[in-house]
């Protein structure tokens, strides 16, 4: 294998542990030291900046090496040290009487504390006024390409070097420069892409962690840290260093670029890496670290509002969209005739998602407008349609990656846009691009072959950054993703529009699927506030007696389990839903500390909504009684097993074992019941229990007709955690004490509910059920926190947690659709509690926004 040619290319990169290379640069030292101040590791060049020897100073206490009162200050710095990529900051610290300011830069790292020094300079005065300057100029501009131009051009007049680029990525890796800003007579690298091995992924990880990163002079002799490896012969983690070392490839990758010095300022939008302020300078510079800092916080300031301006520019592209689809219906509503006119159609929805032509096929027919397909071929694209995944929208930019010998036709329809409006028989609105002939501007040839080089077993990066041009054909401009989700707004509108084509009764039929994900999130609401109202209304009835609290609780239990039951056949539009999570759920909502007790084994099977509903309360007083008093209340175990029988009945076999000696029941209750009766009288089953002395065994049989196969299976069930209910332990009943709590709650039985838990968690508490009423009660108090239900009749309560946020009033939301609800983008990222109201949901909910200890 040794004298093997081998093919490889930079990606190979990506192995490369670029934070581990046990090195920084020269231009500052690093000590790094214990929780106690005692110095574990230095860098080797410590003399040269402290009267002290490098091997020396392992072991001594940092006191020794730096004066007290700048030991005293980085002790003080380390309390904000609250996230594990904080860096901390300090500019102009005497490290000697005499001698100059150094700014130093604290983090943790490996369970140590990392301090690194530079030497400093004077400020550069007010750092927060500049910033606002180059704020003002940047939100002046009038579109984005603008924008990028300006943020190149701010960077490069702070920080001075030759070139500074936007560098922007593409979801694949590569990456396109934007817009730069860069002395004249260096030539221009915007337009350029660079493939996405020039930057690597744990590079990409990197930049999101350490946002900016400098490289003073590429021809600079790295200084190690010593010792190499610790005592669990482990390197320095150098991830969040600000001087770290480099990496030879990418130092080779700069000397091929003829670059000396470079920096980058990362760009995150949304919490991903968008893009790179990149900085080349063609000879060695070194700016301070305070000029570093303010050109990260001018970074983070362009990051925000790039991103406002693309949500803004989304916002208003979508606004348009939904005033087509409105335009459509409203046409439509006046002249049906314009449902025979494909014309008419193909500018309706051309003008909201741009292309060339229109495809409609219903039910085996289709019509045309524009530039498409041949019709041989747009059956062929159908039938391969088919394959995708049902009821989502499609897109490509290149249909030859769909169906075969698409050349012949690509110069009329490169690209496509499936909208599917039904679900059987498959009917789709597609729109075609034709092809975008273009030529892409690479830095260098992104496919020439890579060899091994001089740096052993790593690569030799590519030396060529000359201008290559790739001519793309077959290819269409690509459909973005707000178009896609503009494409799911008209989707919506087509099933009830489109489908008009065929028959009336087909169009009704396709319209009530086209509403069954509203009516089915809808209904959830409603079945969890009606669930919540009957749980409310029996607690709040019960009387003293302990006898009635117990029946209470068991009527409780079954409650929350037919409430999981509708959760779960709901979550598939009323369809079937998996046995296995029947049972994960109940095993983790009545019996969580004794999971590991029950075990399940069965082919992967779904249950008709009626069945789903009898089994959920079936395995739930199973579960319960076993727990109660079978083998999950000691140390034993339950196996639950199903299986096909020959008629393709689903035999389902409960067994006990290792539990208290099992004695039958005295007396037949209702939860016997229901273990006994339910499958047989509701499914038209048959069922068995026997009361073994060794243990509880149970038949059930659900006949074939209430069981089905999940499609396009891929393995066995993956469990998900169920929230854990009786289970758990009681919340401390002062969790709340002396906190006051305001609760708007439109319904009196569930406020009700809701005000026993809070109060029974020591909270003092003033409900309201309107939105006035809530105003008027916050005109006379203000409370520590609020919980506030979202729908109050025909109103909400945004206008309330409006408020709120404006008092400073922490709160959180509470809605039968859990987090499903959706929240204006001021409240987005707030709590939703999902309701029925439970004492560990609210309690949860509370610790997590007051920031309490949380319950065990």
């Amino acid at each position: 294998m040794a004298d093997a040619e081998f093919h490889v290319d930079l990606t190979n990169c990506d192995r490369e542990p670029i934070h581990l290379l046990g090195a920084i640069q020269p231009v500052g030292f690093l000590i790094a030291v214990s929780t106690d101040w005692i110095i574990a590791r230095v860098s080797a060049n410590l003399g040269e900046f402290l009267p002290f020897d490098a091997q020396a100073a392992i072991g001594t206490p940092l006191t020794q090496l730096l004066p007290p009162k700048l030991v005293h200050d980085l002790r003080n710095r380390v309390a904000y040290l609250i996230s594990p990529d904080t860096v901390e900051r300090m500019f102009g610290c005497q490290i000697s009487e005499n001698g100059p300011p150094f700014d130093i830069a604290i983090h943790n790292s490996g369970g140590q504390i990392i301090i690194e020094a530079e030497p400093g300079a004077h400020s550069n005065g007010d750092a927060s006024g500049a910033v606002r300057s180059m704020m003002t100029r940047l939100d002046n501009q009038p579109d984005l390409p603008a924008f990028y131009k300006e943020g190149a051009r701010q960077i490069r007049a702070l920080l001075g070097y030759d070139r500074v680029m936007v560098y922007k990525f593409a979801p694949d890796g590569a990456g396109e420069v934007v817009a730069e800003a860069c002395k004249s007579g260096i030539g221009s690298f915007r337009g350029l892409h660079y493939p996405a091995s020039d930057i690597p992924r744990q590079a990409r990880a990197l930049y999101k962690r350490n946002l900016i990163r400098v490289i003073r002079d590429v021809s600079c002799v790295p200084v190690a840290i010593v010792p190499a490896l610790d005592e669990h012969r482990k390197p320095l983690d150098l991830s969040l260093s600000v001087l770290r070392s480099v990496s030879p490839i990418h130092i080779e990758y700069l000397k091929n670029m003829g670059v000396e010095a470079s920096l980058s300022i990362s760009i995150l939008v949304d919490g991903e890496l968008w893009g790179l302020f990149a900085c080349h300078h063609y000879s060695p510079r070194a700016p301070t670290f305070e000029r570093r800092s303010v050109s990260e916080l001018f970074a983070q300031m362009f990051s925000m509002r790039l991103e406002s301006r693309e949500r803004r520019e989304l916002v208003e592209y979508e606004r348009r969209a939904r005033d087509i689809s409105d335009q459509l219906l409203g046409a439509v509503a006046s002249d049906e005739t314009l449902l025979n006119d494909p014309d008419w159609l193909a500018d309706i929805l051309t003008s909201a998602i741009p292309a060339d032509g229109v495809g409609v096929w219903v039910n085996g027919s289709y019509a045309f407008s524009g530039v498409t397909p041949p019709t041989d071929d747009f059956r062929r694209i159908v039938r391969a349609l088919n394959g995708t995944a049902a009821g989502k929208v499609f897109a490509t930019d290149h249909i030859g990656s769909l169906v075969d010998k698409a050349a012949a036709f690509a110069p009329q329809a490169s690209g496509l846009l499936a909208i599917p409006i039904s679900r059987s028989p498959r009917d789709y609105v597609v729109l075609f691009r034709s092809e975008m002939r273009e030529s892409v501007r690479w830095a260098g040839d992104p496919h020439k072959p890579i060899a091994y080089g001089p740096n052993g077993s790593r690569l030799t990066p590519r030396e060529s950054f000359a201008e290559w041009r790739e001519n793309v054909e077959g290819r269409s401009r690509p459909f973005t993703s707000s178009e896609m989700r503009v494409a799911e707004t008209l989707r919506a509108t087509l099933i009830e529009v489109v489908l008009r084509l065929a028959d009336e009764a087909a169009a009704q039929r396709h319209q009530a699927n086209a509403r069954q994900e509203l009516l089915i999130a809808e209904l959830n609401h409603r079945v969890r506030n009606i669930l919540g109202v009957i749980r409310g209304l029996i607690r709040q009835s019960q009387p003293d007696e302990d006898a009635v609290r117990d029946f209470v609780k068991v009527v409780d239990g079954r409650i929350h389990a037919l409430a999981r039951a509708h959760n779960q056949i709901t979550d598939d539009h009323w369809g079937p839903a998996p046995l296995q999570a029947l049972i994960d759920a109940e095993a983790a909502a009545f019996a969580a500390d004794k999971e590991t007790s029950i075990f399940s084994d069965g082919p992967p099977l779904l249950l008709n909504p009626q069945a789903y509903s009898t089994m959920a309360l079936v395995i739930h007083e199973l579960v319960t009684n076993s727990t109660k008093y079978g083998s999950l209340s000691g140390d034993g175990e339950v196996r639950i097993a199903w299986d096909r029988n020959d008629a393709n009945d689903l035999v389902l076999t409960w067994q006990e074992a290792g539990g208290p000696p099992v004695t039958p029941p005295t007396r037949k209750g209702f939860g016997t019941t229901i273990v006994d009766r339910s499958v047989p009288y509701d499914l038209g089953g048959s069922s068995e229990i026997h009361y073994d002395p060794a243990g509880v065994r149970a038949r059930f049989r659900i006949p074939a007709r209430h069981v089905s196969v999940p499609r396009n299976h891929q393995g066995p069930y993956v469990k998900l955690p169920a929230p854990p209910h009786h289970a758990q332990n009681a919340p401390p009943a002062d969790l709340l004490s002396g906190r006051s709590v305001m609760l708007v709650e439109d319904s009196l039985i569930i406020a009700l509910d809701a005000e026993d838990i809070l109060t029974r968690l020591g909270a003092e508490l003033t409900a309201v059920s309107t939105v006035e009423a809530a105003h008027d009660a916050l005109d006379g108090y203000v409370p520590d926190f609020a919980v506030l239900d979202i729908n109050l009749g025909d109103q909400t309560s945004f206008p309330v947690a409006d408020r709120l946020l404006e008092m400073g009033v922490p709160f959180f939301f509470a809605s039968g659709y859990g987090e499903q609800a959706k929240l204006p983008d001021e409240h987005r990222a707030r709590m939703v509690v999902q309701k029925p109201y439970t004492a560990h949901n609210l309690a949860r909910a509370a610790e997590e926004l007051l920031g309490l200890e949380p319950i065990s």
